[in-house]
Parts: structure tokens; sequence; C-alpha cells
């Protein structure tokens, strides 16, 4: 009786640890996989927005590279996750690369995907072949604070809270009055509105939170890899202090847009596209 006992206690394990080992990974984004080069890129969006910001250069680039296009957890109608940081981005981002075998990944990153493509570079320089910043800086706050520090212990919850209040139409009037200062192009205007109507509060505010928080400036240092930072027009204005924060990015390749806003890449299309193909084709 005693061996059969510990015969149905060994079944036991075996069973719980092949639902264990059974289960799918979990990332804290969605990804949607294109072309087949040998040569990967990851394409990261920006805060709020939908992976399908990178259509036209997906298209682009599809015939001669792999593209990994995500889209954050919590964003444009992407599922949420619980207790998510800027710092858990980076490092979900990280294992997914390690678990695909990606080898020397191109990131290329808009706005918080920019800050995410800097942390990455930084943190695990064995992963990363180049980078493209499209539109951010190292420390965003230190931009209009040069005496900001961010704090260790952030704490988020009246920003959540406050964004949570909201109704959807007061919400709604506030991105109609953001966007276009984000974006010069009228077309695309409402489509950038609504991956935020789309995007869950909670993740929205926690985010935008965590993020306006992160300081980049130091870690840069560590970064290894060829960088291609493109910056809107308007950045040419403030150009001292934004060199100033990439002053310890060693191998960085800096240009401002000729026109157009934040979302660089349906605002000044032609120059976009040829600063990617000169600095994705170099060697």
């Amino acid at each position: 009786m005693k061996k059969y006992k510990i015969f149905f206690i060994l079944m036991l394990v075996f069973a719980a640890a092949c639902n264990i080992f059974g289960q799918t990974k979990t990332y804290p984004f969605e990804v949607k996989k294109s072309g087949k080069g040998k040569q990967s890129i990851i394409f990261i969006p920006g805060f709020a927005s939908s992976g399908d910001v990178w259509n036209e250069t997906t298209t682009k680039f599809e015939k001669n590279f792999t593209c990994y296009t995500l889209t954050m957890a919590g964003f444009a109608g992407v599922k949420p996750q619980a207790n998510i940081s800027f710092n858990d981005w980076e490092k979900g981002i990280a294992s997914y690369i390690k678990d695909q075998k990606i080898e020397k990944t191109i990131i290329v990153g808009h706005s918080m995907g920019g800050g995410l493509a800097m942390a990455l570079a930084a943190d695990y320089p064995e992963l990363i072949g180049k980078i493209v910043i499209v539109d951010t800086l190292p420390c965003l706050a230190a931009l209009s604070d040069p005496n900001f520090r961010s704090k260790d212990n952030n704490d988020c919850s009246s920003t959540i809270d406050k964004l949570k209040a909201m109704t959807d139409e007061q919400f709604k009037q506030m991105q109609t009055g953001t966007i276009p200062r984000l974006v010069a192009d009228t077309s695309i205007q409402e489509t950038v509105i609504g991956w935020s109507m789309n995007s869950d509060r909670t993740t929205f505010a926690k985010m935008f939170c965590d993020f306006s928080n992160t300081d980049l400036r130091e870690k840069i240092q560590h970064i290894q890899c060829p960088t291609l930072v493109l910056l809107e027009s308007y950045f040419v204005n403030f150009k001292p202090a934004i060199e100033d924060q990439y002053k310890n990015l060693k191998n960085a390749d800096m240009r401002y847009a000729s026109k157009g806003l934040h979302f660089i890449m349906y605002d000044d299309k032609e120059w976009y596209f040829d600063q990617l193909n000169n600095f994705l084709s170099s060697k």
C-alpha cells in the first residue's frame, strides 16, 4: 500500500511539473512578426501608441529584415497587466529577445519606446546590434527642470486616481487638445487619439508617471552599439540642453528633422526614411 501511495505522490508531482512547464510564457506586449531577413529589427511604439505606428516603416524594411513590432500591454486595446513599470517592460523585452534567440537585433523606438531602446542597449549590450531613438531624451523632465532628480520610490497613485476619475468624454477632450501638439499630420490625429482612448487608464497613468520619473543620462554611458538619434524640428531650439543630456552616449549620430512634430514618421516622412535607410545599411 505504501508503494502505491509513493507512486501516486510522484504522479501528482509529475503532473504539476508538466502543467508549469507547459504554460506559455507571457510578455508585457503583443508581437506582430513580418519579413524573413537574417537581421532582425524590433520596433517599440511610444506612449499609448499601437504598433501600427510602424506600419509604413515595416512595409519598407521587411523585404530585407525580420521585423518584430510590439504593442505594449494596456496600450491601444492590448490587454493590460498588473504591477507594470518601465523597468519591468525593459526586462520583458530582453527576455523575449533571449527566448527567441534573436541575435544582435536592431531596436527602433519612438518616444517611450526610444527610452526602452536606450535602457536595453545599456543593460544588455550583448543582445543589441544598433538602436534608433525617434524623438525622445534620456530625461525628458530635465528639459524643463535642469535640477530634476528621479525619486527612488515614486508614488503614482494620485496620477492614477486623477485619470481614472475622468469620464471618457473628459479624457477624450484632454487627448484632443494634446495630440495636435504631437502630430502635425491632421489625417492621423484621430487615429492617435483613438489609440489613447483604447488604452487602459491605469496603465496610461502609471506609465506616464513612471516614465516622467525616468532618468537615463548616466546609464547611456554603457551603450556600446551604434546609435541614431532622430529629433523633431522644434528641439533644435534646445540643442545645447539636449546635447548635454546625450553627452555620455559616445557612439551616436544626432539629427534634427526639418519639419513637423513628435511623430516624425508621419510628419517628416521622406527625411525619416532617408535617415533610417542610411543607418541600417551601414556596417
